[in-house]
């Protein structure tokens, strides 16, 4: 059985995390190929004018897997605890389920629902609400679906999860590796979809590289629980999104550190950004840090990015 794995969206909130789990499973796994002009066409082609841009490349990623596989894999994720898809759930928390969780966008939400309206390949979906069940026991029911046991599905839980902190460890190193060297420091900020799609943002990495600049992404930014805590305390907003919270926290971690410039990418139409980006800018202005804002859609032109970005850069030298 080959099941298909959208690489766009929710593919880049836990990357490898699923293709592993599957793996472990005994499925074969057919991941869309990355991110081309074609695929953003046939995204656009089939959205609705109010839908984000993150969206509508995910649709293209959907549509290039019809009729390639057995099922595609779209998960509808709804609440979160944290560090749930980071690291293993410690042992006296399973079964445990608080409402003191913190939700995707709500654009997540209907993925599955109009997954099924797009394609006519059979979808795979559970839903992933930490507020109602934890996450073990939703990988659980998810594996019931694929007619695997508790047993096995424990057994490939646990080996997405030490996948998944192998790969954060490997980021924590770069990070340390880029934080200290000689070069101007620059943090991108933005959704993992769009910072790891190069497509999606036009090589700004590269770009960036190219001007003589230390590119940090914002998820490579590691934070520890100590600092997580004393957070809580300090002046971080207080967001029900799980991506704003993580955003925000990796931000107050970084700029403990020699930061020249920060970059926020944002999505056209997506609404959370349009609130997040307010706090976010503030952060770095407070500390007289250059901050510059940017907006990708389908029709963005990188000639446009190009000379934003050589400006942003002439205002530090």
């Amino acid at each position: 059985m080959v099941i298909g794995i959208p690489r766009a969206l929710l593919y880049w909130k836990q990357p490898y995390f699923w293709e592993t789990f599957f793996e472990n499973l005994g499925f074969e796994i057919l991941i869309s190929p990355p991110t081309n002009k074609e695929i953003v066409e046939a995204g656009v082609r089939v959205s609705d004018p109010e839908t984000c841009f993150s969206n509508k490349v995910y649709w293209g990623h959907l549509l290039w897997l019809d009729g390639k596989c057995d099922y595609i894999f779209v998960p509808r994720m709804k609440a979160v605890a944290e560090d749930s898809f980071h690291l293993p759930p410690h042992p006296a928390k399973r079964g445990s389920v608080t409402k003191d969780k913190l939700e995707y966008c709500p654009k997540f939400f209907g993925v599955p629902d109009l997954a099924k309206i797009l394609v006519k390949n059979k979808i795979l979906t559970e839903t992933f609400d930490e507020r109602k069940e934890n996450l073990e026991k939703t990988l659980e029911k998810l594996g019931k679906k694929l007619n695997k046991n508790r047993e096995e599905v424990k057994k490939a839980t646990e080996n997405s999860f030490l996948k998944q902190k192998e790969i954060q460890k490997r980021r924590e190193e770069v990070f340390f590796k880029k934080i200290n060297s000689s070069k101007q420091k620059f943090i991108l900020i933005s959704h993992p979809y769009n910072l790891e799609d190069e497509y999606v943002n036009l090589r700004m990495k590269e770009k960036l590289e190219k001007l003589g600049a230390e590119v940090i992404f914002i998820d490579e930014v590691p934070i520890n629980a100590n600092q997580r805590s004393n957070q809580r305390e300090s002046a971080v907003p207080k967001f029900h999104w799980e991506f704003g919270k993580e955003i925000m926290e990796k931000i107050n971690a970084v700029l403990e550190f020699n930061i020249a410039g920060a970059i926020e990418i944002s999505s056209f139409q997506c609404g959370c950004d349009a609130v997040l980006k307010e706090f976010i800018e503030k952060e770095f202005k407070s500390r007289k840090i250059p901050f510059l804002y940017l907006i990708i859609d389908e029709h963005t032109g990188e000639a446009g990015f190009q000379t934003r970005l050589e400006a942003f850069m002439d205002t530090l030298k």
